[in-house]
């Protein structure tokens, strides 16, 4: 039944399907979130390599201002993170349908914000786009706790650094040549369902990414409520369970 594929989301029970599903779903926004971002404010904050190198390019180069803007970036995701981890062991304690589906939720309602935020940016840049940039990476910090820990870190989905390391290693391994046996030692295999749902995260990242930045070079910040509603929707049956008083 459709009720209960979307329960499969973000329900507390995981198997590997649903947490692959769920983690394909999550790349997309990610992708879309980062690249819309980045024509709205002029950064990207789906991951914090970048900024903790602007934070030192910054520093040595005594320029204050900027530094303390990527320090905020920093502390954004890092919050977004421990706020996922927070909202994720108090629901597991009081056994919630909607232990991983609050977090989504939080997620919705903070793009949504982005978007009406994103109608005074022009007026009043330096204020809201600060805000802004803290905000979204605030975003990604909870959603990529949140997917860490329900896949037991096995799935992230807001950078592809170590998705697209992965993809060269199990590469790397499928054409290694065994051509000698060595004792004690099993043959290089590649992992190739590993390999699979590596790449299939790593083009749901960059089709978000071509759909956000589609979306808003031609609608502006409403094409955040898009992505608001794939959220709501991924996360609305266990939060309607725990409505009804059900427990996991």
């Amino acid at each position: 039944m459709p009720i209960n594929y979307l329960r499969g989301f973000t329900a507390p029970e995981r198997t590997d399907a649903t947490n692959r599903r769920l983690g394909r779903s999550l790349a997309f926004v990610a992708g879309a979130a980062n690249a819309g971002g980045f024509l709205a404010v002029g950064q990207y904050t789906s991951h914090m390599s970048g900024i903790v190198s602007s934070l030192a390019d910054n520093a040595v180069l005594g320029d204050a201002s900027l530094f303390i803007a990527g320090l905020g970036s920093l502390l954004s995701f890092v919050m977004g993170a421990a706020a996922s981890a927070i909202l994720i062991n108090w629901g597991r304690r009081r056994r919630l349908r909607s232990v991983y589906a609050t977090p989504l939720a939080i997620e919705a309602a903070l793009l949504l914000g982005f978007g009406f935020v994103g109608a005074n940016l022009e007026q009043h840049r330096v204020l809201f786009v600060p805000v802004t940039v803290c905000m979204l990476c605030f975003v990604m910090g909870l959603q990529n706790a949140m997917i860490t820990k329900i896949s037991r870190a096995e799935i992230r989905t807001t950078h592809v650094t170590g998705l697209v390391t992965d993809v060269g290693i199990e590469l790397g391994k499928m054409v290694y040549w065994n051509a000698r046996p060595v004792a004690g030692e099993g043959l290089v295999q590649a992992d190739r369902e590993k390999l699979t749902l590596l790449v299939s995260l790593l083009f749901s990242f960059v089709a978000g990414g071509l759909a956000g930045a589609l979306g808003f070079k031609h609608l502006g910040f409403v094409s955040t409520v898009p992505l608001a509603i794939v959220l709501l929707t991924l996360a609305a049956v266990p939060l309607f369970d725990d409505m009804r008083g059900e427990r996991g």
